[in-house]
């Protein structure tokens, strides 16, 4: 799982000016009037090898009364006991502040590794002399930077990198099958991970949100070997409003980036919502193998036909994602749990499939004479051949002459010849177009 770094400081120390510097984008807002970032926003960043994720927050005014500012408070200090390592952010114009003395008591009290970053120092030139000043935090050497310029910014990477695992040390076992099991709140997450590990290890409630952490369970069977993620269940945006379901979608999401396979959990007495096509879409995005498992299938009332009738009415409502198979079970009473790991170790497998490049273009050949390639104004798309540039999800480039030509539904024939051939259940497919020579207009 990516480390997360949390840029923390009272309001209008230009935080949001460095979140955007060193994130590349221009996601938070940046204004000169104090608390305009209310929730926190979070972009990846990369500096010497480590990968993290950056969180800005809302500024910290320690004694305000208004609702507005405690809330950001609030949300600010769940920012730092969520963070691996914490950016506190001063502003050199205007020194050392008391809400900075309050701001810095309590990152002391959290525990969490700091870096003091003293912003604004805009001029050239020598240490300013007002720098000085900020060692009366507490917080160790401050790094001067201009967040507007970019000044600076390396040095503070530099010492958040200090802070942060080792890359050779945050690689995962690869001998275990990693599971994230992602879904809306009370869809049975938390009993699935305990029927599968045969145990009582995830708190189970029946209110929504119990789960405000992932937490991981190491499962060792007749199957192979496997680490069980759950996940506190994704709300829609308009619920994400408080600070700590805001971080469970956030780690959520780190879940799925850090799984090989992700079991997307349904409400068989609630149904298909649009939540659930949401879910799903951050584990199809992310190239994850997929499965979508129905739970509560024991509490619905069925006869010889309600399964058929789901599964076709699932395929509709997941057709983006047709590859994904679909199995009916009970976290409860274990109803088909012993086929769901067989189904997991198999989609592993698919996602992780390597095809050679001959195989793969005699399936390009044998696609190309049954359907010619799409035509515009006289010009005919060639492919000349096809190759696999990587696995997780399986990987396909294609070389052709215009890349303008490769319609989107050919690529999707061309998709399907692929599955037909070497099945691919599970797992999505990417298709990349490289141009190889473009002809004279």
């Amino acid at each position: 799982m990516k480390p997360i770094v949390a840029i923390v400081g009272r309001p209008n120390v230009g935080k949001s000016t460095l979140f955007n510097k060193l994130t590349g984008t221009r996601r938070a807002i940046v204004h000169d009037t104090p608390g305009v970032t209310r929730d926190r926003l979070y972009g990846d960043c990369e500096w010497l090898r480590h990968s993290f994720l950056l969180v800005d927050t809302g500024g910290i005014e320690p004694h305000s009364d208004d609702v507005i500012l405690s809330q950001m408070r609030r949300q600010a200090q769940l920012a730092i006991e969520t963070a691996d390592a914490i950016v506190m952010l001063v502003d050199i114009r205007s020194g050392v502040t008391a809400n900075d003395e309050e701001v810095a008591l309590m990152l002391r009290k959290s525990g969490k590794p700091v870096v003091l970053c003293v912003n604004k120092c805009d001029r050239p030139g020598g240490i300013p002399p007002e720098l000085y000043e900020f060692y009366n935090l507490g917080l160790g050497d401050p790094i001067e930077v201009s967040s507007i310029h970019g000044h600076g910014t390396g040095d503070l990477l530099d010492e958040v990198c200090k802070l942060l695992p080792n890359p050779e040390e945050e690689q995962e076992d690869s001998d275990e099958i990693r599971v994230a099991i992602i879904g809306k709140p009370n869809a049975g997450k938390s009993s699935l991970v305990n029927q599968m590990a045969g145990e009582e290890r995830v708190i189970v409630s029946e209110i929504p949100g119990t789960t405000r952490d992932a937490t991981d369970t190491l499962v060792e069977n007749d199957k192979g070997k496997f680490l069980l993620i759950d996940t506190a269940g994704l709300r829609r945006k308009s619920r994400v409003n408080e600070g700590i379901e805001y971080y469970s979608v956030l780690r959520a999401k780190l879940a799925v980036e850090r799984a090989t396979v992700c079991v997307i959990m349904l409400d068989a007495t609630e149904g298909f919502t649009e939540q659930d096509s949401k879910v799903a879409g951050l584990a199809h995005e992310a190239g994850k193998g997929c499965i979508i498992a129905v739970n509560k299938w024991d509490l619905v009332e069925k006869d010889g036909k309600t399964m058929d009738q789901q599964r076709k009415q699932l395929m509709v409502d997941f057709s983006f994602m047709s590859y994904a198979p679909i199995i009916f079970i009970s976290a409860k009473t274990g109803q088909r749990i012993a086929r769901l790991w067989d189904l997991i170790k198999f989609v592993d497998e698919q996602n992780a499939m390597r095809i050679t490049t001959g195989k793969l273009n005699d399936i390009l050949a044998e696609a190309t004479a049954r359907v010619q390639p799409p035509t515009d104004k006289g010009r005919r798309l060639k492919i000349y051949y096809m190759t696999q540039a990587s696995t997780r999800p399986p990987t396909f480039v294609c070389f052709v002459n215009r890349a303008e030509l490769f319609h989107y539904s050919y690529q999707r024939y061309l998709e399907n010849q692929i599955r037909g051939v070497f099945g691919l259940e599970g797992t999505p497919i990417r298709l990349i177009t490289r141009e190889r020579e473009r002809e004279d207009v």
